[in-house]
């Protein structure tokens, strides 16, 4: 028998296929087995005995939910058990080349973290507040939200923002003497965001205008505004800390009913008017940049300026106007510390929140709805080491001080998955 080999070739109008290539990546799964690991080695090392007790109600709530009591070890081993068959989910679904689903990892984290806090709250005669945890998540998130809300806009137009840690910290600075000249806190508030306003138009030139390296420009924006603010505040506010350095913070405003809703109603319906422009700016931010015609020209000259430059986009100045928008929201960031927070200004009180604003972004993957959930993990982890010291967990203290930006690293290391930043991020146009 002869085997006849024959040369199948496609008629020369036949569409061509695109061809997919499967990779196989096994970050995630890894991940997730040394989280799991990890917290194994601890349970087994330093075993609590005793009762976790979970408080789910507050005073102002419709109804009393009473007292979560769970045993703490066994809560916490079936925890582990979960989390063990939800990473061998994790391998099999990368030994087959398919891409681990979120719920996964969502489903992983909240196992995780219950497990944690049942060892944590074994035996303490307190009970761990879910409101206050979600609470003071919501609160310590909001100048990282503003600040990776700031990151999507610059970095969809093309322009990566590590200015945003200088703009928060400006925003914090003016808002704190502008409000404390005039005693309004909406003051304050206005001069937050010409203060991120302006961080941004020098970034912008630098960057833009001038096309020196945008990561440079950053990062010496950072140490400039540091450097400024430091010595405005020891020469300026320090001696006169009554009258410029005193600044009326906004009230909280409950909405009727809703702020009476178990569990997340103080959370989420009892809070000040910045919480809720942070809720409305991140629907802004998401629906501008999706759902309208600057939104599509801003992503345009982030992904291909040279042709959104041939169909009559002018991208210096698309990219200029998304800088200064993106300065203003990060901007409103740093008000937070003063007209929010504490009242007054301190020296580098922002204490890399803009960092992990920019850690928020690519965790994000350059999405606003996404960067502003990863906003709210990363205050949920700075939160967790104040709820862990009310309840006396045996924690030390270097760890909890550690937390929020281990999580940071965990989560940018091996849950973000593939991403791809905007195609033009970083890169000046030359206009041929």
């Amino acid at each position: 028998m002869t085997a006849v080999t024959t040369d199948v070739r496609p008629a020369p109008d036949a569409p061509v296929q695109p061809r997919t290539v499967a990779t196989t990546s096994y970050k995630t799964p890894t991940i997730l087995a040394v989280v799991t690991g990890l917290l194994a080695v601890l349970l087994l090392v330093q075993p609590h005995a005793g009762d976790a007790r979970f408080a789910l109600s507050s005073g102002a709530d419709f109804f009393q939910i009473p007292v979560l009591v769970v045993p703490a070890m066994a809560t916490a081993w079936v925890c582990v058990a979960l989390m063990a068959v939800l990473t061998a989910l994790a391998f099999l679904r990368a030994r087959a080349r398919r891409k681990v689903p979120g719920w996964v990892t969502a489903l992983f984290a909240v196992l995780g973290l219950l497990a944690f806090l049942a060892w944590a709250a074994a035996g303490s005669p307190r009970d761990l507040s879910v409101v206050g945890l979600i609470s003071g998540a919501i609160a310590l998130s909001i100048p990282i939200v503003y600040g990776a809300l700031g990151g999507v806009i610059g970095e969809r137009a093309g322009v990566v923002n590590i200015a945003i840690e200088g703009q928060l910290l400006a925003g914090a600075f003016t808002s704190a003497l502008a409000g404390s000249i005039t005693g309004s806190p909406w003051a304050g508030l206005l001069a937050a965001v010409v203060a991120g306003v302006l961080v941004a138009l020098v970034l912008g030139v630098f960057a833009i205008t001038y096309r020196v390296n945008q990561v440079i420009v950053g990062v010496v924006l950072n140490v400039l505004v540091i450097g400024l603010t430091s010595f405005l505040y020891s020469q300026l506010l320090v001696p006169n800390a009554q009258t410029l350095n005193n600044t009326p913070r906004f009230e909280r405003i409950g909405i009727p009913l809703l702020e009476r809703i178990p569990i997340v109603g103080q959370a989420l319906f009892n809070q000040t008017v910045v919480v809720y422009l942070m809720f409305l700016a991140t629907a802004a931010v998401w629906f501008g940049l999706y759902r309208t015609r600057w939104g599509l020209r801003l992503r345009s000259v982030g992904e291909h300026p040279k042709a959104a430059d041939t169909v009559g986009i002018k991208v210096e100045a698309t990219r200029y106007r998304a800088l200064m928008i993106a300065g203003g929201v990060a901007g409103v960031g740093g008000a937070f510390y003063t007209v929010v927070s504490i009242g007054q200004f301190g020296k580098e009180m922002t204490a890399g929140a803009g960092f992990i604003a920019l850690a928020a972004v690519i965790f994000g993957k350059w999405d606003p709805l996404r960067a502003a959930l990863a906003g709210l993990l990363f205050g949920f982890a700075t939160n967790l080491q104040n709820i862990l010291n009310v309840v006396g967990a045996p924690v030390p203290s270097q760890f909890m001080l550690m937390l929020p930006y281990l999580v940071t690293i965990f989560a940018v290391a091996g849950l973000v998955g593939k991403s791809r930043a905007p195609a033009a991020s970083g890169e000046p146009y030359v206009k041929e």
